[in-house]
């Protein structure tokens, strides 16, 4: 079997044509996909830029010609969840035809999606590929072949690794953006080659800001990796 991890960027997709003009994020929290009536309903946690970011967003997708159905469940300050049915798109219709299927979650910021679809061997993958070429664009990030242990490594642990993407997907944008910089730039080596001082200089911030950034990501980042060490504790 084979994963495939794609940068997807469909011309059909409500979601990515919402975060091409305005400054929100949609993270799947589930999702299904029905091929029979070419729809794919989902659960999506949303994050503006700010409130007037979200309510523009969450307009803009609502008023989507691809959006079959829209429902706000519950929303605070920058950020909500919602509920949508939207229609097949040309990608996911090209994937599920050619005997590719999507083992999700999505993601989706500035245009582009991450995708993660698996395939039953290489030759399957590559004709899936192919066909995709020719209405969408996407940048292939990773492919790897995955052996039984793997996959029944990946099916136990599936805990632990909802507890690793639950504590990213926690992070704020101004977190996610320090502690990213922060592990680029070095930060984090012995000795250090970057300090609170020259983070601070980038981000054009105090110092004190940088490091209250820094402390909030790392305790949310910190807090889901002992959860999900639990997870894996608790395996035979």
């Amino acid at each position: 079997m084979l994963d495939v991890t794609m940068e997807m960027e469909q011309y059909d997709c409500p979601f990515i044509d919402t975060t091409v003009d305005h400054e929100v994020t949609f993270s799947t929290m589930h999702w299904q996909l029905d091929a029979a009536a070419e729809e794919l309903e989902t659960r999506l946690f949303v994050e503006g830029a700010d409130r007037g970011a979200l309510d523009n967003g969450l307009s803009a997708l609502r008023a989507h010609e691809n959006m079959s159905d829209y429902r706000l469940f519950t929303r605070k300050g920058d950020t909500a969840v919602i509920r949508t049915v939207i229609e097949q798109t040309d990608a996911m219709e090209t994937i599920h035809e050619k005997g590719g299927y999507i083992t999700g979650p999505f993601h989706i910021r500035d245009g582009e999606e991450l995708w993660q679809v698996g395939f039953d061997d290489g030759g399957t993958a590559d004709e899936t590929l192919y066909a995709l070429d020719k209405n969408n664009d996407f940048q292939v990030e990773q492919r790897r072949d995955l052996e039984l242990d793997q996959l029944f490594d990946v099916m136990h642990n599936a805990d632990a690794a909802t507890a690793l993407l639950d504590a990213a997907r926690s992070l704020s944008k101004v977190e996610e953006k320090t502690v990213r910089r922060a592990a680029d730039a070095g930060y984090f080596e012995t000795p250090r080659d970057a300090t609170l001082s020259t983070l601070a200089d980038e981000f054009d911030v105090s110092t004190t800001a940088v490091s209250k950034n820094m402390r909030r990501g790392e305790k949310k980042v910190l807090r889901g990796l002992v959860e999900a060490l639990e997870h894996v504790d608790e395996m035979p």
